[in-house]
């Protein structure tokens, strides 16, 4: 994002707040962030609802239109925490609060005029004639708590989208509504993959046998890539003592998102990481530097108490199956194994189309070290290590700092979908940390006692989200090798059952994934339910195509293609499955 749209953005926050003031004004302000694509507003002792939004538009254009000249001063937070008191506004009191525990002096007011002045680090459009009144949109209104605890007030935040040009703000929403055409929870029910239950639990989905195909196909060909490349498949249960991961760091660093069982004689963990476990079996027997790298892989689900409020279809859930794998090695080893996993990420890649990706290199907050396990010498060593391997490999990527896990730095994959829109998928994470907090081990060349380093991987990183991706990447419509149902035979009529089975039983032969569609109901309404379903060939069959002893073909993306011999055609599909 550009300096000059984020300010655009920034400046239409500013614009929103004032307008809720003006309408609303006894209303408090939480904070005004600008997001991806556009921005939002927190507030507070205000009912809005998204039929006000239109009434709000209206009112941002007029203040725009009053020609307010944007003004940024640097205040003593004293100053700024007087001016806030006299207004009483809370929140913004709180965040002056926050600034001072960080060692700020001084806090950032920025004037709109004398229509509003706001707490904020800038920037900004000169003017609100500046802005771009035909680019933003009010989108929706949601509840958000307070800095995103639930033990805070429920907000009411007002969502907008904003860009520099009319054509931007156009396109966007024809996006939009295209992505809500591909909503995977809406294509879900529709073709029948995946389901929830209030009596099993939000974000807690069911595949069904279409959806659990996909999901079984994916997995092996992840699974079948990380043999080729010499990973071993491990097996570990789904509980474990809280000590397990009080050594890890997860118990302190996830309290909130853990479930616990008692047991008969002491209490579990429902596993968040599996990365513990992993460890165990590392450590259950000497290693030397001969036995390096150690790679073991598992597909398996972890659990999260996840906010209700933040679970979203299968993007957000509360349980998130993992291509989970580790590799133990030695320092020299690390360029080596990196370009391992990145040869799996690409196959991976291309064989489901998401070709056009970037990395995310997720650095530790500078400015928060304590919420990061180990030292800074290994923190330093582990960034640059990782950034030099990116640099090495002409990979593109930006450095995002904040975005580490706690316990080391890792590449996130960020993959454009055929909407243009960006998914995260894989990740890599280089670990010096937990090696030490477990006091791994192996002997080195010198005989003398070392510790390993870990590398954290995952390529689809959640089966569940990378189902979502590939659901509206492809809106519902899969190739061929991941299709649930690849062909459909349908008989004209019941009198030419016996043959749509003879056709049905060759191609079941030849490992095709078949369904005969004998159902007492017109042709014409079979082929559209096979439209509808997005079924990749559709096989007609009736006296013509007996008497030839052939098949009619209908493909999805072409229509009618003819005649064919059911050799010519299992030929052909062969060819498009390899």
């Amino acid at each position: 994002m550009s300096n000059s749209i984020e300010n655009t953005r920034h400046s239409f926050a500013h614009l929103l707040a004032a307008a809720v003031k003006r309408l609303y004004p006894d209303v408090k302000f939480g904070i005004g962030p600008t997001i991806e694509n556009g921005f939002y507003y927190d507030f507070d002792n205000v009912e809005i609802s998204e039929k006000d939004l239109p009434k709000i538009e209206k009112e941002m254009i007029k203040i725009a239109k009053e020609g307010h000249e944007f003004k940024k001063e640097e205040w003593p937070a004293d100053k700024a925490t007087e001016h806030f008191k006299k207004e009483k506004a809370t929140y913004k009191l709180e965040l002056i609060d926050d600034l001072e525990k960080e060692g700020e002096s001084k806090v950032g007011m920025v004037h709109m005029g004398e229509t509003f002045l706001d707490l904020c680090r800038g920037g900004h459009v000169k003017n609100t004639k500046d802005l771009p009144l035909d680019a933003f949109k009010l989108t929706r209104v949601a509840g958000a708590y307070w800095k995103g605890s639930e033990k805070n007030p429920m907000l009411t935040r007002i969502y907008a989208v904003g860009f520099n040009t009319k054509k931007e703000l156009e396109e966007y929403i024809k996006q939009q509504e295209e992505a809500e055409k591909r909503d995977h929870k809406k294509l879900g029910k529709e073709l029948g993959l995946f389901t929830f239950s209030e009596l099993v639990g939000s974000g807690l989905p069911l595949f069904t046998p279409k959806g659990t195909i996909i999901r079984n196909i994916l997995t092996n060909f992840v699974e079948n890539l990380e043999r080729k490349y010499g990973y071993e498949e491990v097996w570990i249960p789904h509980l474990a003592k809280p000590e397990l991961y009080k050594i890890s760091g997860h118990l302190e660093k996830f309290k909130e998102d853990l479930f616990y069982v008692k047991g008969a004689d002491s209490e579990f963990v429902i596993k968040p990481m599996n990365c513990p476990h992993h460890i165990q079996i590392y450590k259950s027997q000497m290693r030397s530097y001969k036995d390096l790298p150690v790679r073991y892989f598992e597909t398996t689900t972890v659990y999260r108490d996840e906010q209700a409020g933040e679970l979203g279809g299968l993007v957000r859930v509360r349980c998130i199956t993992q291509d989970d794998g580790h590799c133990f090695l030695r320092e020299d080893q690390i360029a080596q194994e990196f370009e391992i996993n990145l040869k799996i990420q690409q196959e991976l890649a291309k064989a489901v189309d998401l070709t056009d990706y970037w990395v995310r290199l997720s650095l530790r907050d500078e400015k928060n070290k304590k919420a990061y396990l180990g030292d800074d010498k290994t923190w330093e060593k582990s960034q640059k290590e990782m950034e030099a391997l990116l640099k090495k490999q002409k990979i593109k990527y930006e450095p995002v700092e904040g975005e580490a896990a706690f316990y080391g730095p890792k590449m996130d994959f960020m993959a454009k979908d055929s909407l243009g829109r960006q998914w995260q998928f894989s990740t890599i994470q280089l670990d010096f940390n937990l090696p030490s907090r477990f006091n791994l081990e192996y002997t080195g060349e010198d005989g003398s006692k070392k510790t390993p380093v870990m590398m954290h991987r995952a390529f689809m990183g959640s089966v569940e989200r990378f189902m979502a991706m590939l659901i509206e990447h492809y809106a519902g419509a899969f190739p061929l090798w991941l299709a649930p149902e690849q062909i459909w035979v349908i008989p004209v009529s019941e009198k030419f059952n016996a043959y749509a089975k003879s056709v049905a039983e060759g191609l079941l032969n030849e490992n095709l994934r078949v369904s005969i569609r004998e159902e007492n109901e017109t042709l014409g309404k079979k082929i559209r339910e096979g439209q509808l379903q997005k079924i990749p060939y559709l096989l007609i069959v009736g006296e013509k195509e007996e008497k030839s002893k052939k098949i009619s073909v209908r493909d999805r993306k072409m229509g009618d293609i003819g005649l064919s011999t059911l050799e010519e055609f299992v030929k052909n599909v062969k060819i498009e499955l390899h």
